[in-house]
């Protein structure tokens, strides 16, 4: 499973015209859900980016996580994190989870989320969406729980 976290003063999903979810402070997350993912990957990967310290403290240093600022998660499938651009100029996303095995495992991450304290926004899985957002700092993090980056 892999995310792309990005700290936001806010953020914003559309699809079909209508906004699904917005926050203000907090992080926007990709989520990409592989082939060969389990609950374990959810586990960790949700644990990591609840208590990920990206945020500033009093003296200015990154050492707050998004529960301790009480900030909100936006969170976005996107099975392009697995795309492989290794070979020719065309990504293969064979290392994709297919929907029936990425849905419940998208499901179960936003579930961990909510056992964490924030009960997150989200798009809509497998829709064309619209993400709009400021990213502050800019801060962007890159996890993969099979830790291969």
């Amino acid at each position: 499973m892999r995310a792309v976290v990005q700290r936001v003063s806010n953020c914003s999903i559309t699809v079909e015209k209508r906004i699904t979810g917005s926050i203000d402070r907090g992080l926007l997350v990709y989520l990409g859900v592989g082939k060969d993912d389990t609950r374990t990957d959810v586990q960790y990967l949700a644990d990591k980016i609840l208590n990920l310290r990206i945020f500033e403290d009093s003296e200015g240093k990154m050492n707050l996580s998004v529960q301790d600022r009480k900030g909100g998660i936006l969170v976005v499938s996107q099975f392009t994190l697995h795309g492989d651009t290794r070979k020719g100029r065309r990504p293969s996303y064979n290392d994709a989870a297919l929907p029936e095995i990425a849905i419940p495992l998208y499901e179960s991450f936003l579930n961990e989320l909510k056992r964490g304290g924030i009960t997150p926004e989200k798009g809509v899985f497998g829709a064309y969406m619209e993400v709009s957002y400021t990213n502050t700092g800019p801060v962007t993090i890159l996890i993969d729980s099979k830790k291969k980056f």
